[in-house]
């Protein structure tokens, strides 16, 4: 038997017990912290699997109301939507984009009538579901065109803060377009839209499910380089977020997320604004095949989610906010 006075301070007994350890932990998360993408699909009474991310779906817009219905019930705070667009309504400036009938429009218009506010609406203000091409904005000798993708995007975020969407998430790129899109729509009544800007989204390889789910996978011209940043960059995040603070933005995003736990941190450090996490699609898919496989425990759902929050941020768009309760409990 070991006697004595070593050591004096035992870090493992506040570890010993369930209670001990829930009374002294430091990060948590609740149903409030999340955000729930939804992929929106044309036709009728349709939900319609993505075979790159299992357990996610397309929906019809008639079925959206299931969807709402279990987000408000789990008390997630708001929904997040990305339409599937035929590819016969894609041209070479996303013309779809400024249609007043598009999926994302309907979608508003549908959710707001039913649910007024009982949720937030944000919508992903960029070209690339709409163009083509797949790229966030104008194409011109593969580079893709800044001021006059900027016009564009201005146009997008009236239309969709006129539909009644609460949040707008410019995910472009662009140089200076959260100040112009600002500008627009305090111009034109709209004061309480709030802008959530992907201040720092990194040319990644794990947007792959994602653009499957959009339908622009296959229809990507070489890749997004020229305007999304650089993987190997950190002081660079700051700059943009900078800026993007200085132009009007209310929060902002770093997308992705796991590989750049670092950047959350720094971003947090660095700026007392709300900063989010994008949980991407290739994470997701990641997670979610290996699961499937036997490979690893559900729990590293949880283990993964909670490190968003240690990192620092506010709050996390995730393909798992609807079903939480299968790793919260």
């Amino acid at each position: 038997m070991i006697t004595g006075k070593f050591p004096s301070l035992r870090l493992r007994r506040s570890r010993k017990n369930d209670w001990s350890r829930r009374l002294i932990e430091e990060n948590n998360l609740t149903p409030s912290d999340f955000i729930l993408p939804i992929f929106l699909i044309e036709g009728t009474n349709k939900k319609q699997s993505i075979n790159s991310m299992p357990g996610v779906y397309r929906w019809s817009i008639d079925k959206l109301s299931f969807v709402v219905d279990k987000a408000i019930k789990k008390r997630l705070p708001m929904i997040a939507l990305f339409p599937y667009t035929n590819p016969k309504k894609k041209d070479s400036t996303g013309t779809e984009a400024l249609n007043e009938n598009n999926l994302v429009c309907k979608a508003i218009r549908f959710i707001k009538k039913r649910y007024k506010n009982e949720i937030g609406i944000m919508c992903d203000v960029a070209l690339d579901p709409y163009t083509s091409h797949g790229h966030d904005g104008l194409l011109n000798k593969n580079y893709v065109l800044n001021d006059e993708t900027i016009e564009i995007l201005i146009k997008q975020s009236l239309l969709q803060a006129e539909m009644g969407c609460d949040v707008l998430a410019p995910s472009d790129m662009m140089d200076g377009r959260i100040k112009k899109i600002r500008q627009s729509l305090d111009k034109n009544g709209f004061i309480n839209t709030q802008i959530l800007s992907y201040a720092v989204k990194y040319a990644s390889s794990f947007y792959g499910p994602f653009r499957d789910a959009v339908g622009s996978k296959n229809l990507l011209k070489g890749n997004k380089k020229n305007y999304q940043m650089d993987f190997r960059n950190s002081d660079e995040a700051i700059r943009e977020v900078a800026l993007d603070i200085k132009e009007g933005a209310d929060m902002v995003m770093v997308k992705p997320g796991l590989p750049y736990l670092d950047i959350i941190k720094l971003i947090k450090d660095n700026y007392k604004i709300p900063v989010l996490a994008y949980q991407v699609s290739g994470e997701y898919s990641l997670l979610s095949n290996s699961i499937k496989k036997g490979l690893i425990d559900k729990h590293v759902v949880l283990e993964t989610l909670i490190s968003f929050k240690r990192a620092g941020a506010n709050a996390i768009i995730s393909y798992y906010a609807d079903r939480l309760e299968e790793f919260l409990k």
